[in-house]
């Protein structure tokens, strides 16, 4: 279980006093959930993301998992349990995509300790898991977006994380790799149980992936419960400010929605 209190944090602007672009957010992501975090353009949704991750601290507020409290951890142990897969890699270097997804077996490794056979078993389980055992000896820049994609999520998967957290994965694919990452990420979670929190704009993507939803709206958390109960037209029209029509798409089993207008 991941959770955050209260958790508030700003950016300083200049010389100006730091205001603060998230403000007393409270989540609670349940193990085994497919939590989508929801909202505008600069809502705050990538800093919550790096908040829980650990990655930036709080201002106010603590952020715990499994009731252990993530201040004062270190970057290692913190990754044992939590893997972050951002909107996009770029390596130093050009690595093959073995050595992309075993990356994901440093937080487990001691300094200067090499991988044995039993981090490769777990990178070459995760690459079959994503679909990417057959690109082990590629470089990683030679692959297609989909493609490297599914390798950072090997990676992820390596590092046997309790949460998964992504940052808008499908971001920059076309519509085909987005239907296979959506569905990779639903078979992840069903079949593994991996615990995943979904940053995402694409409303639709997060109808038929989550099962909870958590809806922001500058730097607030304005709803969050099960998908059907915050995925309405009213919130939609307070949140993004657009008339909306949500409804069950019975060949797609979930609610869709389709934009109509924006609200003057």
């Amino acid at each position: 279980m991941l959770q955050a209190s209260e958790l508030s944090y700003g950016y300083a602007s200049g010389n100006r006093a730091r205001a603060f672009t998230l403000d007393q957010i409270s989540v609670l992501v349940e193990r085994g959930s497919l939590t989508g975090l929801l909202g505008p353009n600069g809502c705050g949704k990538t800093t919550l993301l790096k908040l829980l991750s650990g990655v930036l601290q709080p201002h106010r507020g603590v952020v715990s998992l499994n009731g252990l409290s993530l201040a004062g951890r270190s970057r290692r142990d913190i990754a044992r349990h939590l893997a972050v897969v951002p909107q996009e890699t770029h390596p130093a270097f050009d690595y093959t995509v073995m050595e992309m997804v075993l990356m994901g077996r440093h937080p487990h490794l001691s300094p200067f300790q090499l991988e044995g056979p039993s981090d490769l078993a777990l990178a070459q389980d995760a690459m079959t898991a994503t679909g990417t055992a057959h690109l082990a000896p590629r470089a990683y820049m030679t692959l297609s977006g989909g493609e490297k994609q599914r390798v950072v999520i090997a990676s992820a998967l390596t590092q046997l994380p309790d949460v998964l957290l992504l940052d808008e994965p499908t971001a920059s694919l076309d519509l085909g790799y987005q239907l296979e990452v959506a569905s990779l990420l639903r078979r992840l979670n069903l079949e593994r149980g991996v615990t995943m929190v979904l940053a995402t704009h694409d409303l639709n993507l997060a109808a038929s992936l989550c099962d909870r939803l958590i809806l922001m709206r500058e730097g607030r958390v304005v709803a969050q419960g099960p998908t059907r109960d915050v995925l309405t037209a009213a919130q939609i029209r307070r949140v993004y400010g657009v008339d909306a029509d949500v409804s069950f798409h019975g060949p797609a089993g979930h609610v869709t929605v389709t934009p109509l207008r924006r609200v003057q």
